[in-house]
């Protein structure tokens, strides 16, 4: 099992909306950074847990955990013509975007951002080093020292 963080914007879509899409949980989709559509597909495996992190707001923050229930899928955003997402270069036989299906697993109390980058036993988390990236790694020892914040 591997750990990883996803970003988003709780105006878009929060933690409390990935707990009220219940049992099936819901497709994460609209990633179009080639760097975490990598790890998206070819990395994120079933059962593999996800910090939620919501950004773009007040205050940045890990607020939750879910659990990966489906692996990579192309996203099929990337196809539709009227979606913000679609992506022209993109077709059935050679898709170029992927997304995982997540389950709601709990809430956490928030961890700042501003608590990760003052933690100095975080090192490797690309969020400490201001990454953009949407999706990314997070090692076995952060996981827990982040689940225990």
């Amino acid at each position: 099992m591997a750990y990883w963080l996803f970003k988003t914007e709780p105006d878009t879509f929060s933690i409390d909306d990935l707990k009220s899409a219940g049992e099936q949980g819901t497709f994460w989709e609209g990633v179009r950074n080639y760097q975490a559509r990598n790890f998206l597909r070819d990395k994120v495996q079933l059962n593999d847990l996800v910090f939620i992190y919501h950004s773009s707001c007040k205050v940045p923050a890990i607020v939750g955990i879910a659990k990966v229930t489906k692996a990579a899928q192309p996203d099929p955003h990337q196809f539709d013509s009227n979606s913000d997402y679609f992506d022209e270069k993109s077709s059935a036989d050679n898709p170029r975007w992927y997304g995982v299906t997540l389950k709601y697993v709990q809430h956490l109390k928030p961890v700042s951002l501003a608590a990760i980058k003052a933690n100095p036993n975080i090192v490797e988390l690309a969020l400490k080093k201001a990454s953009r990236l949407s999706v990314m790694p997070v090692s076995e020892h952060e996981w827990q020292l982040l689940t225990q914040a």
